[in-house]
């Protein structure tokens, strides 16, 4: 049995007014009994109307099991197969990389084992508050043009924006459509889920909770037209309740084989316990399997899961994107697993603009992930390899951190009294990053 709304109420209220990791959050939970909803916060600082299951989030990379399921369907009716090279349905002018004779396939793609970068390597727009807006569809085909891989698409997982990106793309052009057409006829239109879209109706844009960073304040909604598949989507608890409820098979639905094949392919992702599906993360453990994705963009966090065992489904939805994400509360409810300890206090100190310049430059973590340190005005940015950039902050003269998640870096001072190096301090590893640059 999950927990009580009181229950569910109370993690809420720790995690919004205690902790400070959050601004609003809604939890849906749908079982064989029915559906509930328990909300707690603010759609928007001031503004006091209730947040509900209508109330409208940003889903971020949730989209992506929207987009291996139209997949997944348009295997099940004959359209298209998952070993499929991509290259099949884009422009002959576009050259998908390969590597020892083995193309791209369908299936690599929405399984994260394409061998693409997490972003491509040309995205670097300098619209940071809303980082995917301006790539276009011709620099994406640029960008594969040109990339050599690394290593064997199938041989191992890496998590990769740019391949569900494209794999949405390439449906789209397999059916002459855009993303959101596409995903609207499939899947939205057949299951009744009106409140979920990308371009937001007059209706939709009242009920959406404005977006916050990881220190609470606004920011700017994403757009995401060229790897729409990626993350592009928005939705509601409620609307969400409703797939999850297909899912679990709690109602009836014409999607019921193309998601069960959806759930059919199992490939590893590197770790004991997880696997990846088409879209959707298998993951085992003592306590019971839960098939779930998560989303995150510059001002929202999202979390869709159900439990298989117990046909109970859970979605949590934040419009803050802060260092505790809301996947600890989804398996919480689901399987009963500790929620996550609060996020250590770590405590701001001014520096000078002199100790602040002397932060920047290009670090090297690993040959294929560069950190760019810079200095825009008074505040500290940091921006990883197909990553978005985020504000880090002093809390030693040598030490800063990030609010966003639970990540510190300890700089290395040459005589020069410019860093050197710094030490990588994240997920209980301490991990060294020379200066290149």
């Amino acid at each position: 049995m999950t927990p009580s709304d009181a229950h569910i109420r109370k993690i809420l209220v720790e995690r919004i007014d205690t902790q400070k990791q959050g601004v609003g959050i809604v939890v849906g939970i749908i079982d064989p009994e029915g559906r509930r909803i328990v909300s707690y916060g603010a759609l928007n600082e001031g503004d006091a109307r209730p947040l509900n299951g209508d109330t409208v989030f940003e889903i971020g990379s949730i989209t992506k099991v929207f987009t291996a399921l139209v997949l997944a369907d348009m295997v099940e009716r004959g359209e298209v197969a998952l070993d499929d090279p991509a290259s099949k349905y884009l422009p002959p002018t576009v050259k998908i990389p390969s590597r020892n004779g083995k193309q791209i396939s369908l299936m690599d793609l929405a399984t994260h084992y394409s061998g693409l970068p997490r972003l491509p390597g040309n995205m670097g727009s300098e619209n940071h508050a809303n980082p995917y807006a301006d790539y276009t569809v011709d620099q994406m085909y640029q960008f594969l043009n040109g990339y050599t891989l690394t290593r064997d698409p199938g041989e191992k997982a890496d998590y990769s924006n740019l391949g569900a990106g494209l794999l949405g793309h390439v449906l789209s052009l397999r059916e002459a459509t855009d993303y959101e057409s596409l995903v609207r006829q499939r899947i939205l239109a057949k299951l009744g889920m009106k409140d979920t879209a990308i371009a937001l109706s007059s209706d939709m844009k009242a009920r959406l909770a404005m977006g916050h960073d990881a220190t609470l304040a606004e920011v700017q909604n994403w757009d995401l037209p060229t790897l729409a598949g990626a993350g592009a989507l928005r939705s509601t608890t409620n609307d969400l309740l409703t797939f999850l409820g297909a899912e679990l098979g709690l109602t009836h639905s014409s999607l019921k084989d193309s998601m069960a094949r959806q759930l059919a392919v199992r490939r590893s992702m590197g770790a004991p316990g997880i696997d990846i599906a088409l879209g959707w993360i298998v993951q085992t453990d003592p306590k019971g399997t839960v098939i779930w994705h998560n989303g995150g963009t510059g001002g929202y966090r999202s979390y869709m899961g159900f439990n298989p065992a117990t046909k109970t489904g859970v979605v949590v939805l934040s419009n803050a994107s802060t260092q505790r994400d809301p996947d600890d509360i989804g398996r919480h409810l689901l399987i009963g697993t500790d929620l996550a300890k609060p996020p250590v206090v770590r405590t701001e100190i001014p520096l000078d603009l002199k100790s602040k310049q002397a932060f920047v430059g290009q670090y090297q973590v690993r040959p294929d992930f560069i950190v760019t340190i810079t200095l825009e005005g008074d505040q500290i940015y940091t921006q990883a390899t197909g990553q978005p950039r985020f504000p880090m902050f002093a809390e030693s003269p040598t030490k800063l951190f990030l609010k966003v998640v639970d990540a510190q870096a300890t700089f290395v001072m040459g005589a020069d009294g410019k860093a050197t190096s710094f030490i990588l301090h994240q997920g209980g590893r301490d991990t060294p990053a020379p200066r290149i640059k």
